[in-house]
């Protein structure tokens, strides 16, 4: 199994779609459909009937997963979109290194 770029907790940027050049915190991730979810993007509206668990209706607005290929990790340093690369540290630890700063992007 490949190691994974774009983790829960990490700052995104959308690089398309209707949302292009927004950032965002990533919310889940589902490698297997290789989507993920991120805060305040790609949001969907529900509109909802009234029913008894919900008596005043209305609408019910969401994000909605979208496909890891749109989004790219936010370089620690200036925010822009970046590639990922892996290295090991003195530790002898994997870690994510933007590619853009060569910052590390987890400790």
């Amino acid at each position: 199994m490949a190691a994974a770029k774009i983790k829960k907790g990490d700052n995104v940027v959308v690089l398309s779609g209707k949302d292009k050049g927004r950032t965002g915190t990533v919310q889940a991730v589902s490698p297997k459909d290789g989507k993920v979810v991120v805060d305040g993007i790609n949001v969907t509206a529900r509109h909802r009937k009234p029913s008894q668990q919900n008596p005043q209706g209305g609408i019910d607005r969401k994000p909605a997963p979208m496909h890891i290929s749109k989004v790219a990790l936010a370089d620690p340093k200036d925010g822009k979109p970046t590639r990922v690369r892996f290295e090991t540290n003195k530790d002898g630890r994997k870690v994510r290194v933007a590619v853009k700063s060569g910052e590390t992007i987890d400790g």
